[in-house]
């Protein structure tokens, strides 16, 4: 499967009115090419996540144009834009898994409601194996810990087999090693599917692991930084300063 191409061009997203408006984005413009893992990082209130919920269609820009392959999201209207964002998977800080269905319900939940041409069960039993939850299928989200609730979490965001995957601060709730293993299964992911990762994220170490960052300051992109593969995070960071991004 190959990726998702995306095109952000002049973005702009403002909140409030008169006096109390705020500018969370400010012409923002970039591109990511298909099967690409891309870091956001920036300050708190940079507009890291809300570059990505105007990608993934949650919220609507005010200005600029942003396309997903041959789809211009901000064009659409409202039933296809819920028809698009059954198209990209989604993974936030908070796991949001129900606590009353194991993980392997909690995978195939999004297709519950929908007949499929494929064993919808199946398919969630092997994506949990792809994020090395094999045997878990049966465990209720209060037993499993923080990392492995997050695994389900990425699980079920590929259920429809997306080819963008929109991850808000994936490790956020996370210790640094578990945080680490989580970016370590977005990256394999990536390897094995083929599909385009977008991952807002403050810890710079994790960002350095993607091929590239775009860093945002102030609603703007600051800068954008491609990751040689060979190079290793300590050095791209060097190489590029550390900068403070908040939490």
């Amino acid at each position: 499967m190959l990726g998702a191409r995306i095109q952000v061009d002049g973005v702009a997203k403002r909140y409030g009115e008169g006096e109390a408006t705020i500018a969370a984005l400010d012409d923002v413009s970039l591109s990511v090419e298909p099967g690409s893992v891309v870091a956001v990082t920036g300050p708190s209130g940079s507009g890291k996540s809300t570059l990505l919920h105007l990608i993934g269609a949650m919220d609507a820009a005010d200005a600029g144009t942003i396309r997903v392959d041959d789809v211009e999201v901000t064009s659409l209207g409202r039933s296809a834009l819920a028809g698009y964002r059954k198209t990209i998977g989604f993974v936030f800080q908070r796991f949001h898994l129900l606590a009353a269905l194991t993980a392997l319900d909690n995978v195939a939940s999004p297709l519950l409601p929908y007949r499929t041409s494929f064993d919808k069960f199946e398919r969630a039993r092997e994506l949990l194996a792809a994020v090395g939850l094999a045997g878990r299928e049966d465990a209720l989200p209060s037993q499993l810990s923080g990392g492995e609730q997050q695994r389900v979490a990425i699980a079920r965001a590929l259920i429809n087999e997306p080819k963008l995957l929109l991850a808000d601060e994936p490790t956020g709730n996370l210790d640094t090693t578990t945080g680490g293993e989580i970016m370590a299964v977005l990256l394999s992911l990536r390897d094995e599917r083929g599909m385009t990762v977008i991952v807002v994220t403050h810890n710079q170490s994790l960002a350095a692991r993607c091929d590239r960052i775009v860093r945002l300051q102030d609603g703007r992109v600051l800068d954008s930084v491609d990751v040689p593969k060979a190079e290793e995070p300590d050095a791209t960071l060097a190489r590029i300063g550390r900068v403070d991004v908040g939490a």
